[in-house]
């Protein structure tokens, strides 16, 4: 016999009070439940029942039996749940934070795909560059770029790489030259990206693995990427940025990339989430569908 449906029996025998309600509730007979009952405790080699014409008790080991078969079935049925999960349409509220610029050019636009591959699942995506807590504020998924936190109630994956370029206007050049390394770009007028904190290094790549830091010095500090990009093309200096940013302005020559024979740094982006034993699908085809597609977008 099937050891876990005995104990389905045995549980459902002690939740009724007898073998006859146990039966009619599982739709068997009642010389079927005591077979279930006789074979546990064949088993076990012990009684798990006091048994009288009139009424049944359990044995000392049978109530502390009894107990440990309640969860063993209650895990048996959540692990049914999560494989029904996992075959199931992902459904209810995603809520996603974001930057706000990779956010709108690269992730958003495979989320709203995944939202139209499964009509049953909602939305609800912030821009933003503040680093949130996942359980405080109530997201599913964040998705954060350059280095993280190590954090014990956070999982973290790599979804992405954005390449980071040099890049001037050809005015700018025109008036100011082209720079041949990365020590001549200190020569040059740097538009400066700081929203909040001391202004964040520029970063290129280096043989030994650790990456050398350019500290950008320039009149002109913005806090949008953007914008940044729009006054790169104005000619106002040299800008550090992501290619897939000013990708169609370098193919339209508004822009021109900087040390192409130079490596350049890869940024990483990622997606995290909370640690949890469960991951509901919606997340993990999030997840999947971002680590699959933004290669792709950030060529």
């Amino acid at each position: 016999m099937d050891r876990l449906t005995s104990m389905a029996v045995f549980v459902k025998a002690v939740d009724l009070g007898s073998f006859a309600a146990a039966a009619d509730a599982l739709g068997i007979t009642g010389p079927m439940v005591g077979k279930h009952v006789r074979f546990l405790e064949e088993r076990l080699g012990t009684r798990l029942l006091n048994r009288t014409t009139r009424r049944q008790s359990l044995t000392d080991f049978g109530r502390a039996y009894y107990e440990r078969c309640r969860l063993i079935l209650a895990e048996a049925e959540a692990a049914d749940a999560l494989a029904a999960d996992q075959l199931a349409e992902p459904r209810g509220k995603l809520r996603v934070t974001m930057p706000v610029h990779f956010g709108r050019h690269c992730a958003m636009p495979i989320l709203l795909d995944l939202a139209r591959q499964y009509p049953a699942l909602e939305l609800e995506l912030s821009f933003g560059d503040r680093l949130i807590d996942l359980a405080e504020d109530g997201y599913d998924l964040a998705i954060r770029t350059g280095s993280l936190q190590d954090r014990a109630d956070t999982i973290a994956r790599r979804v992405g790489r954005q390449r980071m370029i040099v890049c001037a206007s050809p005015a700018y050049l025109g008036r100011h030259g082209e720079p041949q390394s990365i020590d001549d770009l200190r020569q040059h007028h740097a538009i400066v990206y700081r929203r909040s904190g001391p202004v964040a290094p520029w970063l290129f790549p280096s043989e030994d693995g650790r990456p050398v830091e350019l500290q950008p010095t320039g009149r002109l500090m913005l806090d949008d990427l953007d914008a940044i990009a729009d006054a790169a093309t104005e000619g106002m200096g040299v800008a550090w940025l992501p290619y897939w940013l000013v990708r169609d302005r370098i193919h339209a020559g508004a822009l021109l990339q900087l040390l192409p024979n130079e490596p350049t740094f890869l940024y990483d982006a990622y997606a995290l989430w909370l640690r949890t034993p469960h991951l509901p699908r919606k997340v993990r085809l999030a997840v999947d569908a971002l680590a699959a597609d933004l290669p792709r977008l950030m060529q």
